[in-house]
């Protein structure tokens, strides 16, 4: 079934990575349950072939029948929650798992739906009581696993999904889902020999060809042949999107740049198509931003809170992870990675009905709210993340930067380290990086000149939030940094009260997991082999030059 498993999820990865695959069906059924009699042979074919109203109306047939059958209760669980009905498949699932503890599989997914409904602590909890009740099942583990990482807990993934591939080691999205975590601890060897077993039984596969190309080898000309020669095998519109996005990259290495733009042109504009996104939508967001906080600040200046975040924000593909690398490095510091707790705080206090989680009547709405319980509830599913234990943790969501304003009521004592590249440089390293297929939150960056307005939306909010909070934001410069990176790392470590540490410039030989784009680029000592590498495509980008002109924004 595709229910076995749970998708990384940015509200949006973004969580600023590829999506874990979903898994599959399991038929299994020696459970051990309460049962007093077989559940029915078809309730797991249901749910396998994804016939989700069947499913429901069959288990809900058994369970009139008995209502100890467990079984039936776990497929009517699954089937609810792959029906959006996340609500009701959390009490069924939980029925299941007070009436047969220990269960493994009823462990997992009873995990995995709490995860659905956003209540991480306690996903987490279950994720570890599946893993006490030491589940063999090899879709067990990688659902576990799935948990273990969205939570950004990669240690404890990474054992799972390896047992999985050991037992079904047929299974490509066990593969895939151990490939990409071995890439964020920088086995990159060992992450390659995974995607191409995907590629062996799967040769269109492109979230395997684009995984190869984040590993940042060497590319060759016979690798970007077989990623074309694939294309036309590619049925699903996204996966050609995929693999146009890994010849591009392929293409880019061997400085073959005119190809590489005709490869991302094409699979921006397919992407962009099926999205039906319109410009307007952002701008009305950033427009109501500076209208809440033109006048009086818009929550009660009530925030007692002690608690220090170090928020690292800006534009993606800017720096930021970078910089997350290098203050994580600090012994006083960890790092939680890219979160939307503050996203998805907000949302929570505002109480809006509305599908997006930022939009003008959620800003309306947290007018007069609380900054003390929007930080709370911020810190409540932080700590849920395992980066975010310790006194001091960094939050690395770039796009927090449309927060700033809430963030600095909720915490009196935060600390905003804030990403600025060149104008250019910033919409080609966007264009050309396909962000999470289904997160709402990168919608401009498949289009230039859409990229090139949001870049210029950017650049006014924060100077708008400088003015409106002087000394509160410390801008570091990416080619600076790169440029000098002990000056700048100091100037960072002061701003956020920390005392010097020269494990900072050598963030590089920092072990933790990094699960972002750059996780291969900030495993290598600093360098500046990123700045203007537009210039290679100057030539495709004449519009988008001639806007920030007009705009009097600096190239470079």
């Amino acid at each position: 079934m595709k229910t076995g498993r749970i998708a990384t999820l940015a509200v949006t990865q973004g969580t600023d990575f590829e999506d874990f695959q979903r898994g599959r069906a399991s038929n299994r059924r020696e459970h051990g349950t309460l049962m007093a009699q077989a559940p029915a042979p078809s309730l797991r074919d249901l749910l396998a072939e994804g016939d989700l109203a069947r499913a429901l109306v069959a288990a809900g047939e058994a369970l009139t029948r008995n209502p100890a059958d467990a079984d039936a209760g776990f497929v009517a669980a699954v089937a609810l929650a792959e029906a959006g009905r996340v609500s009701d498949a959390l009490k069924a699932i939980g029925a299941v798992v007070r009436a047969v503890p220990g269960n493994a599989e009823y462990l997992a997914q009873h995990a995995r739906i709490l995860l659905m409904a956003r209540r991480e602590g306690e996903a987490l909890v279950a994720a570890h009581a599946a893993v006490s009740a030491e589940p063999s099942d090899p879709l067990v583990l990688d659902t576990v696993g799935c948990v273990f990482a969205r939570l950004g807990a990669h240690d404890e993934a990474l054992p799972l999904f390896e047992h999985a591939v050991a037992a079904e080691p047929e299974v490509i999205e066990f593969r895939f889902n151990l490939a990409s975590t071995l890439g964020f601890f920088g086995r990159v060897s060992d992450a390659a020999t995974q995607y191409e077993a995907i590629i062996a039984r799967d040769p269109a596969h492109g979230r395997a060809h684009l995984g190869l190309a984040g590993l940042k080898r060497k590319a060759s000309p016979e690798g970007v042949t077989r990623i074309e020669a694939s294309l036309p095998q590619a049925a699903d519109p996204l996966e050609q999107v995929r693999l146009h996005y890994a010849a591009a990259a392929a293409l880019e290495d061997l400085r073959e740049h005119d190809r590489a733009f005709a490869h991302l042109a094409q699979g921006n504009a397919i992407h962009r198509a099926r999205l039906g996104y319109q410009f307007a939508d952002d701008e009305v967001i950033f427009d109501a931003i500076r209208s809440a906080f033109a006048g009086p600040l818009p929550l009660q200046a009530d925030s007692t809170i002690e608690d220090a975040p170090l928020f690292i924000v800006g534009l993606p593909r800017t720096g930021t992870t970078l910089v997350d690398r290098i203050v994580s490095s600090h012994h006083a510091v960890t790092s939680a990675g890219e979160l939307q707790a503050m996203p998805l705080a907000a949302k929570q206090l505002a109480q809006t009905s509305s599908r997006m989680v930022l939009d003008p009547e959620t800003i309306g709405a947290l007018s007069g709210a609380s900054a003390q319980v929007l930080g709370e509830l911020y810190l409540g599913r932080a700590r849920q993340n395992a980066g975010a234990q310790s006194a001091l943790f960094t939050d690395k969501f770039p796009l927090n930067f449309l927060y700033i304003g809430w963030i600095l009521q909720a915490f009196p004592n935060a600390k905003v380290l804030c990403l600025r590249r060149g104008a250019m440089d910033s919409v080609w390293s966007n264009y050309k990086h396909l962000f999470a297929i289904e997160s709402p939150y990168y919608r401009w960056s498949y289009d230039l000149m859409d990229t090139a307005r949001y870049v210029l939306l950017f650049q006014r909010l924060m100077a708008f939030w400088r003015q409106r909070f002087p000394g509160r934001i410390h801008e570091v410069t990416y080619e600076w940094l790169v440029a000098d990176q002990e000056a700048n790392t100091r100037k960072m470590l002061a701003h956020c009260g920390l005392e010097w540490d020269a494990a900072c410039l050598d963030f590089q030989n920092n072990t933790a997991a990094v699960s972002t784009p750059s996780a291969q680029q900030v495993r290598e000592p600093i360098n500046a082999r990123a700045v203007g590498r537009w210039r290679a495509y100057e030539a495709h980008l004449g519009e988008v030059m001639a806007f920030f002109t007009a705009n009097g924004i600096p190239l470079d």
